[in-house]
């Protein structure tokens, strides 16, 4: 029974260990808070304008999401994508989150989580009572499957649906999918859907993000919304972009809203017009600029014989691999950590991985987003007095960590 799945749940462990970062500060103790993963920077003013001027807006607006958001994101996706999307394959949601959610319970067949995975895709996936297919993917890949491990899924039973889930810049490994056209290969002969979360995707480090979605556009769901490159994680707007061959799910996850969230706060909406209308590439630039930089440095202190680390590619996390026999869980190891450092992790079990691998998420975000921003502008290169000048708890905090992982 549903009911009996959900008590079996445990709170996203993301947010949980945001509630206990902010517990231990309460009691008065120094926390590096590198568990929590939200964007540190402040969202661009103008839009925050717009947001004020719409407070007035108090009526119920469409389920699928106000049309000129639609076409503002259909226009600024088939830009960015080199692909026609229209108004009609946009859906609006309280947070993509909540649209994955939908989906799940939607979704008639096994979902496809290559790992690491985020947190929440499997308990949704159960709460949709849709059997999972776990990919344990390697370092040496990126932290991504192969379009071979796939097929090898599906082989398995071929008259089953299938829908792989693809986090591209991912979430928790910082890292970047490089055989986008092997997967969509994949997709195309299985006749598989995949979902495609690019929350991090304008966060890339370098130049050129790729898609799923340019290899099989007809056969992925975009998934992305306000949150990461926009500072805007407590407005909740994210959307869907689907094609017009899955329509029939559209139309579906459109009434589950209708009988959910009904419709995206309106002032929000409005004020999202903006986002996906004025040009943000200075503020996105900038972004990037500082979190590549904090990153960097993050990864060029901490790698060592004891830390296995892949150097971040987009967003602002990374996943190291402490190497050592003194623990027999990753989430024994992350409470050792927080106890004698201060430095709060996420255990890779989390995201999929067997409980005796020593993987953790670090998220390196610990700074004030807006003075870096205000004191580091166009482009301007970052050293390392820098970094220590404008977020001395990441350097901190990497020192501790650094010096327990030399000592277990």
């Amino acid at each position: 029974m549903l009911k009996n799945i959900v008590k079996g749940l445990e709170p996203s462990s993301t947010l949980k260990i945001n509630e206990i970062s902010r517990q231990l500060e309460d009691k008065g103790e120094k926390i590096f808070k590198f568990g929590f993963g939200q964007s540190p920077f402040q969202i661009p003013p103008d839009i925050v304008n717009e947001l004020k001027n719409n407070a007035y807006q108090n009526k119920y607006l469409p389920m699928q999401g106000l049309k000129e958001l639609r076409e503002a994101v259909a226009k600024y996706t088939s830009i960015k994508k080199d692909y026609n999307y229209k108004s009609e394959n946009v859906i609006i949601g309280p947070g993509s989150k909540e649209l994955m959610f939908l989906l799940q319970v939607l979704f008639e067949g096994e979902i496809i989580l290559p790992v690491p995975s985020w947190v929440s895709y499997a308990p949704q996936a159960a709460l949709g009572r849709n059997k999972i297919q776990l990919i344990q993917t390697k370092r040496e890949n990126n932290w991504f499957p192969t379009g071979l491990e796939i097929e090898e899924v599906i082989l398995k039973d071929k008259n089953k649906n299938y829908l792989l889930f693809l986090n591209s810049p991912n979430n928790p490994s910082g890292q970047i999918c490089g055989n986008l056209k092997k997967i969509s290969e994949i997709a195309k002969k299985y006749n598989l859907i995949i979902l495609s979360d690019e929350i991090y995707s304008e966060l890339s480090f370098e130049e050129g993000f790729k898609s799923i979605s340019s290899f099989c556009p007809e056969k992925t769901i975009i998934s992305t919304g306000l949150s990461k490159w926009c500072g805007a994680g407590g407005w909740r707007l994210g959307y869907f972009i689907i094609p017009e061959s899955l329509n029939i799910l559209k139309n579906s996850i459109n009434v589950l809203a209708s009988e959910t969230f009904s419709a995206v706060s309106a002032p929000i909406q409005y004020a999202a017009v903006t986002a996906y209308t004025n040009d943000y590439s200075k503020y996105i630039n900038s972004s990037k600029n500082i979190l590549k930089a904090v990153g960097n440095y993050v990864y060029e202190n901490l790698k060592s014989n004891k830390v296995l680390i892949n150097k971040p590619q987009g967003g602002f996390y990374l996943m190291p691999e402490f190497l050592n026999k003194k623990f027999n869980t990753s989430s024994e190891m992350c409470d050792n950590i927080l106890k004698e450092t201060g430095v709060v992790l996420l255990p890779g079990s989390d995201f999929g991985f067997e409980k005796t691998k020593m993987l953790a998420r670090l998220s390196f975000t610990d700074f004030d987003g807006q003075n870096f921003m205000y004191q580091v502008q166009n482009g301007q290169k970052i050293d390392n007095s820098l970094i220590l000048k404008l977020a001395p708890k990441i350097v901190e905090g990497v020192d501790k960590l650094k010096k327990w992982s030399a000592s277990t």
